[in-house]
Parts: C-alpha cells; structure tokens; sequence
C-alpha cells in the first residue's frame, strides 16, 4: 500500500472517533509530502499560525511574494520566514558589512547568477533567495542544517568541511534558523508515517518527516 493510502486510512480511522464536533483537513506540497492535520491548510490561515504574533507586523507586507516563492520552488513558507528573520530582519534595504543586499541578503555576485536585477526590490529578492535555498537543499539532498550553512557561507565550504563549517557566525546562523523555523515539539514514528505536534496545539500526519528540524521524539 503506497503512503499517502495508510495515511488515509490513519486519517478516517482519526476522523470516526473524533467528536462530530471536529474537523480533519488535507495537504498535498509540491515536493508530494502528503499532511493529515486539525486546523485548516488553507495558506492564509496555516500562514498565520507559524509567524509567532511579535513579528507577523513584519512578516505580513511580503505574505503573498514568500507564499508564491513557496508554491514555486517547493520550499516552506515557515523555512523562508526563518530565513528571512535571521537574514534582515525582514528589512528590505538591509546591507551587510561583506555586501549582502535586502531581505535574503543576496551577494551581488550570487544575484547576478540569479538574474535578480534590484535586490532591494521584495520580489526579486525573496524569488531569488528561496530559488538559491532550494539549490542548496537539493545539493545537499535536503539536509536542512547543510542547506542552511551553506545558504550563509557557501557550498563550497560546506563541502569542504564535510558538514557546518567550524565558524561561529555560521554555527550560530544555523542555529537561529533552526530555532525559528522548528516550531515542532514532538515527532512520534507510526507504521503509517509520523505525527508531528507543534507548539500551536495542531497535530499534523505526514508521510515525510521534517528535514532535520529540531525536534524530539517522543510518546
């Protein structure tokens, strides 16, 4: 029986000893990760859940480019705010001391590759940065930590390294990246596939686990 079947059967099994009460929705992401959760997956609404409420000020202006870079490269709406935070800030004409431009902080060479022409402009730089997150994720078949330490040093230095690099900023980038973006708190391994709780309350049944996210496992 395929995956996304069990996790079906798991779904409506979920479904008849819930209260009448209770509702179960359905997601597909591009990438086929297939979720089984208790609140609603419509993007607006799962959106609002993730960004903690300190920052949805932030976080809203650019919603709808970070979503449609989502849908485009297949990379979580959640992993691109985390990046995003730990980058500018979510400061638009953010510029580092080495050069780094905008929200995702794009290095003039990186987004001339990119074909990203005004790296302050939000939607050429989030297009940008999410379609270089998801060449690092690729390279480094979706090995969350690598991706990110290379999204912040290169991978050529990740390669290198066979792993982090041993550099404090990016030991510490990665860290703040991953403590942004893991708002799960205990992952537990079914027959069927895993379910995930996050710290919201919303229960999620998923085929794939995270990509090394930091969390625990547990009953």
């Amino acid at each position: 029986m395929h995956p996304w079947q069990m996790l079906l059967a798991v779904a409506v099994v979920i479904g008849s000893a819930a209260p009448v009460a209770a509702q179960s929705y359905s997601l597909v992401t591009p990438d086929g990760t297939v979720y089984f959760t208790n609140v609603p997956t419509r993007p607006a609404e799962r959106r609002a859940a993730f960004v903690p409420p300190e920052t949805r000020a932030l976080y809203r202006p650019y919603s709808r480019e970070i979503a449609e870079a989502a849908r485009r490269y297949g990379v979580s709406e959640r992993l691109i705010w985390a990046v995003i935070r730990a980058e500018s800030g979510f400061d638009p004409r953010a510029v580092s001391r080495r050069g780094a431009q905008g929200l995702m902080q794009l290095m003039p060479q990186t987004a001339a590759i990119l074909g990203v022409r005004d790296c302050f402009d939000p939607r050429q730089n989030i297009d940008g940065g999410v379609r270089h997150l998801r060449a690092m994720l690729e390279t480094f078949r979706n090995n969350l930590r690598l991706a990110i330490a290379a999204y912040n040093v290169g991978e050529k230095a990740v390669l290198a390294y066979r792993g982090v690099p041993p550099y404090p900023e990016t030991q510490q980038y990665v860290t703040r990246v991953l403590r942004l973006y893991g708002t799960t708190v205990r992952m537990v391994e079914l027959p069927e596939g895993f379910r995930i709780v996050e710290r919201d309350g919303t229960i999620v049944y998923t085929n794939i686990p995270p990509a090394d996210p930091p969390y625990r496992t547990g009953g």
